[in-house]
């Protein structure tokens, strides 16, 4: 096999994510045939052996990956473990064969549709900035959403930290005094960014649900329940990634609101 970088080795074989492969190097815990590496350095996996913190990792050939669909309940944090005890979305993985890091965040507050695997390289092309999976939100906002709210949001806003959003796809589901409901579609993935993006217009996020990733929709699954990925799935995922700008879920259907959708 062709030398690759160990970070990659680590991630493809479902020890940790890329990033956090590369911390492990950077802090001297990974060893190639017995010697210190750092990042950049390389490894042939067919040849070389490599141990994190003296413990050696067994290579897998031709590794039969997970890739899973998890519909997130609200409480559950994003994240392989949890130093305060909080519960995680591994919480409800416990019958899993093997351990599967989440594809992507959503945070504490927030639900939906998210994705799990093993396959390190899968995670990295669906996560990388160039990548273009869009992502549909259902949303309820309060107090009601004005039209120019909509259009600026619509528009891109500049977030708290100085940074504009890309444009996003929103349409109007339900439109009543004292919130509004949205379906927003976006093809960025920046921290708890419907939140901010709605924050910087003037409206609070009372729920937020994800309810597509390209052209995987949540469908049925029911909060807690997860079911793996059929193999079309995982290739129109990893199509859609490709292409860069992705496939755009539907909008589900719903009365529309009195304003023009943006």
């Amino acid at each position: 096999m062709a030398q690759q970088r160990i970070q990659k080795v680590l991630s493809d074989q479902g020890y940790c994510s890329r990033r956090a492969a590369e911390e492990l190097i950077a802090e001297g815990r990974v060893k190639v045939n017995g010697h210190p590496v750092g990042l950049g350095d390389k490894m042939d996996p067919d040849f070389d052996k490599v141990s994190v913190d003296g413990k050696n990792l067994r290579i897998v050939r031709k590794r039969q990956y997970i890739y899973l669909m998890l519909h997130k309940p609200r409480g559950y944090i994003t994240t392989a473990s949890d130093e305060r005890g909080r519960k995680t979305v591994m919480d409800l993985l416990t019958d899993v064969p093997r351990r599967v890091y989440p594809v992507g965040r959503l945070d504490k507050d927030s639900e939906g549709l998210l994705l799990l695997t093993d396959d390190g390289a899968f995670a990295n092309l669906l996560t990388h900035p160039s990548g273009g999976v869009s992502k549909l939100y259902r949303v309820t906002v309060r107090p009601r959403a004005t039209e120019q709210q909509v259009v600026e949001m619509s528009s891109g806003v500049v977030l708290d930290d100085g940074v504009r959003t890309a444009p996003a796809v929103i349409h109007v589901v339900t439109d009543e005094p004292g919130r509004t409901v949205l379906e927003i579609t976006l093809h960025e993935g920046r921290n708890r960014q419907i939140r901010r993006m709605c924050e910087a217009v003037g409206l609070e996020v009372v729920r937020l649900k994800r309810s597509a990733e390209g052209p995987v929709k949540l469908g049925m699954l029911q909060p807690g329940q997860y079911r793996e990925l059929k193999k079309s799935e995982v290739s129109a995922l990893r199509a859609a990634a490709k292409q860069g700008k992705g496939t755009a879920p539907k909008a589900e259907s719903g009365r529309k609101g009195p304003f023009p959708h943006k």
